[in-house]
């Protein structure tokens, strides 16, 4: 089954999944080592790998061990073309709808499809924005556009329905890596009423109550990553 089957089988079957983002830059080789142990040993239903900002050149020398060391399907969440590797199992398209910068509505993608199709690596389109989540963060200062605000759902909706009518395969509503607030219940709960596309939901969300509250308001995928570097055992509990 292709990803993006296993994405939209989520939805269809309202069998809630988490996935796990981790950020390369954050470990060394050794301490990578022993994160995928615990990873593997737990076992959540995605491992999304990237960053919108990578400057560890060993980039594809992590992304290679993280593959050998764990059975679990890797999807890159790519900050740039560079990040491309045929070591995935597949890359989320990201298409930054809710900014309003060229380069990551369609430029980067111009230059990313040829590698995408001669690596072979499935392609999930995904329509990414990014909602306040209280404080600035990497991914709204590198992309240079301004997040979604919390009080706003309506701008959120419209913006998601533009998504799935442009033929979007998913939606990811991000507050951003370390974020001090995940994305609102709220927010949510009105993307999932106007849409019928599978929505991921990561950033801010650091216990297994904002999880779950993630879940009820209509998410599919939840995403953690920051959370789990703090508290290695979360995912258990998550994932249980």
């Amino acid at each position: 089954m292709q990803l993006r089957e296993a994405f939209q089988e989520v939805r269809a079957t309202g069998k809630k999944k988490v996935a796990v983002l981790v950020d390369p830059d954050r470990f060394d080789m050794g301490s990578l080592e022993q994160w995928s142990e615990r990873i593997k040993h737990f076992s959540p239903d995605f491992l999304f790998i990237g960053g919108s900002l990578i400057t560890d050149q060993g980039f594809h020398d992590k992304v290679r061990a993280i593959k050998q060391a764990v059975n679990i399907p890797l999807i890159l969440f790519p900050g740039s073309p560079t990040q491309l590797t045929p070591e995935v199992d597949a890359v989320l398209f990201l298409s930054l709808i809710s900014g309003r910068n060229p380069e990551l509505l369609i430029g980067h993608h111009v230059a990313a499809a040829p590698l995408i199709r001669e690596m072979g690596i499935e392609p999930i389109a995904t329509g990414y924005m990014l909602i306040d989540g209280g404080t600035p963060t990497t991914a709204s200062y590198i992309s240079n556009t301004q997040p979604i605000p919390r009080d706003k759902p309506g701008i959120a909706v419209s913006t998601a329905m533009a998504g799935e009518m442009l033929g979007m395969h998913c939606l990811y509503l991000d507050a951003g890596s370390g974020a001090a607030l995940p994305v609102p219940t709220s927010t949510i709960e009105q993307v999932r009423k106007h849409t019928d596309l599978p929505i991921i939901v990561g950033g801010g969300m650091r216990s297994r109550m904002e999880i779950e509250c993630a879940f009820q308001a209509g998410a599919d995928i939840a995403v953690v990553g920051t959370a789990l570097e703090e508290e290695p055992e979360l995912i258990a509990d998550l994932v249980n």
